[in-house]
């Protein structure tokens, strides 16, 4: 098992979380949705595992590389 952490790939604020800690996750699965300057930017989980823990809360404000979920695939 690796642990694997989602990062933002833009800066702007997390819009809406769509799934919680404990949730299995399949690739291709959206994790959460960022936006920035009025676009909407998805999380994606790139390797199948199980969401450890959501770091961030709707709302609040993200940078670019900023670690925001935990995957243990």
């Amino acid at each position: 098992m690796a642990i694997v952490e989602l990062k933002s790939e833009v800066t702007g604020a997390v819009w809406k979380i769509k799934m919680q800690a404990g949730d299995a996750a399949a690739e291709g699965d959206i994790v959460m949705i960022m936006e920035s300057m009025k676009m909407e930017i998805p999380v994606v989980v790139e390797d199948a595992g199980t969401l450890k823990e959501i770091l961030v809360k709707e709302g609040e404000p993200v940078t670019e590389g900023q670690a925001v979920a935990i995957l243990e695939t």
